[in-house]
């Protein structure tokens, strides 16, 4: 199979088992393949993309609350079968990118999967399952903007991943305080994998961006609002993750001086 039969199938894959097959041991490359550009996913019913206005889900201290829990863990299973098909998308969209980056969007997509799987065996703890509730196409809305793979990298790398350096550590620590070890050890993994994926993404930021440029001015041009520098952090910055991803000690602090923003633009 050809790495775009598989990103293809996957996107397209109206079966949650079609989405988390995870990648052949043996992908073949692509040749001579034209730029493809899907802009939805395939879903099985019961996890058919809704407007954001229609999901609700609870803040971390909701870990506390089991009832709101399988709610925060149903929303960071979508996030991760997102950002699967996000990495499966870019695939398509980019064929002529360096043999080196689209491997690195193989490896990334399988953790993804592997991210989700992990939630899922959460909910399934706790008695639910992934499609109980509604779910948004948060990172879908972002394809717009991506019309390179560095504007891929700096929006999928350096704003949603590196905002979970933040985000799953809060998460683990609100589920370990409720006594809920399992959750707390997905998060943990989640949250080392996504030291590797930001590292991935800063790699590639500084080989792909004008080298006369800042790696900052690079990033702030290569995010289209809202998405930036305050979509890249949470409430409790993580510095200590940051550096071991390698990020330059100047991005870091210009991040860290950022004040932090919800999706919908009022402050965290």
């Amino acid at each position: 199979m050809s790495v775009s039969d598989f990103a293809r199938r996957l996107i397209e894959a109206e079966t949650l088992a079609g989405k988390l097959e995870p990648p052949p041991r043996r992908l073949t490359c692509d040749e001579n393949v034209t730029a493809i550009r899907l802009t939805a996913p395939g879903r099985p019913d019961n996890l058919t993309i809704l407007a954001a206005r229609q999901v609700k889900v609870p803040p971390p201290v909701g870990m506390a609350d089991p009832a709101q829990r399988v709610r925060i863990l149903h929303a960071l299973a979508n996030h991760e079968l997102q950002a699967a098909e996000l990495f499966a998308w870019a695939l398509l969209a980019f064929p002529d990118a360096p043999g080196p980056f689209r491997r690195g969007l193989v490896a990334i997509l399988a953790d993804e999967q592997r991210h989700c799987r992990l939630y899922i065996e959460c909910l399934a703890a706790l008695g639910a399952r992934f499609g109980d509730y509604p779910v948004t196409g948060h990172f879908w809305n972002k394809i717009a903007g991506l019309t390179t793979p560095l504007q891929f990298v700096c929006t999928m790398g350096l704003t949603f991943e590196n905002a979970n350096l933040d985000f799953a550590k809060e998460y683990a620590r609100a589920a370990q305080d409720a006594g809920d070890e399992r959750t707390a050890t997905a998060l943990d993994q989640v949250h080392a994998d996504e030291i590797r994926h930001v590292r991935f993404a800063w790699r590639w930021l500084n080989q792909l961006s004008n080298p006369l440029e800042g790696a900052w001015d690079t990033y702030l041009a290569s995010v289209r609002w809202p998405l930036g520098p305050a979509r890249a952090r949470g409430k409790q910055f993580d510095r200590t993750s940051r550096r071991a991803a390698g990020l330059a000690d100047d991005f870091i602090r210009k991040l860290e001086a950022t004040a932090p923003k919800r999706p919908g633009g009022a402050p965290r």
